[in-house]
């Protein structure tokens, strides 16, 4: 999207408002609810554990509930995963945004990321839910994000991701450009991770990014209350 055609609910419509705390309540969570369907953000993401309590809350919203499948760290196994996956749809996701294998992308065992990529995405598709894959690209040198990022361009899920947010770095508008440029069209991206400011966020949008992972939300949109018109 052109920088310049954004507006504040264009800009609302590309984040994703999170609280993958923890420690969260379930008052965090209302709150969460409450602030994205005022300012009608494209969806929520939480932890599997708070699927059908925010469904409930949102149900009269087009804003989307996200899980969070084996997150931060990728790390269950691929039979966990895919239970996780199928029991957040279940319990009302929308969307499913799972950490990859990262110790695989390390190992640099592509056919297992592929088979763990396409096993999920299959998943999401038959139950026409968006599938988004996190990379974790803070552990990651580019030749190995431009690696997965290739095998989504066969796979095709919806998006792919930079970051949990509990990483040793959060997103970069370098990663954002070559995760866009090695996916293909057919493959958005979503960046998350240390995007705090309407600043931060537009570069990441700049970069190629078309969705915004972030707990500063409201922060942002007020930010850009000031600079865009509505």
């Amino acid at each position: 999207m052109k920088l310049e055609k954004l507006d504040v609910k264009k800009l609302a419509k590309m984040i994703d408002h999170t609280c993958l705390k923890p420690y969260a309540t379930k008052q965090d969570l209302e709150k969460l609810c409450k602030e994205a369907k005022e300012a009608d953000t494209a969806m929520i993401a939480i932890n599997t554990e708070w699927t059908r309590f925010c469904k409930e809350l949102l149900k009269d919203t087009d804003v989307h509930v996200g899980a969070a499948i084996s997150f931060p760290l990728g790390q269950e196994g691929l039979p966990v995963k895919l239970y996780e996956t199928e029991y957040a749809i279940s319990e009302g996701a929308d969307e499913i945004d799972y950490v990859i294998h990262i110790g695989k992308a390390k190992m640099h065992d592509w056919a297992y990321l592929e088979d763990e990529m396409r096993q999920i995405n299959d998943i999401c598709k038959k139950h026409h839910v968006i599938c988004k894959v996190i990379f974790e690209t803070c552990y990651l040198s580019d030749d190995e994000i431009i690696e997965l990022a290739k095998i989504a361009s066969k796979v095709k899920p919806d998006f792919i991701k930079t970051s949990t947010g509990f990483g040793t770095a959060g997103a970069t508008a370098h990663h954002v450009r070559l995760m866009k440029e090695n996916a293909k069209e057919d493959v958005k991206v979503k960046a998350a991770g240390g995007i705090r400011d309407l600043k931060t966020a537009l570069e990441m949008v700049e970069a190629g990014a078309e969705r915004i992972g972030t707990s500063s939300t409201l922060k942002i949109l007020e930010e850009a209350s000031q600079d865009f018109k509505v």
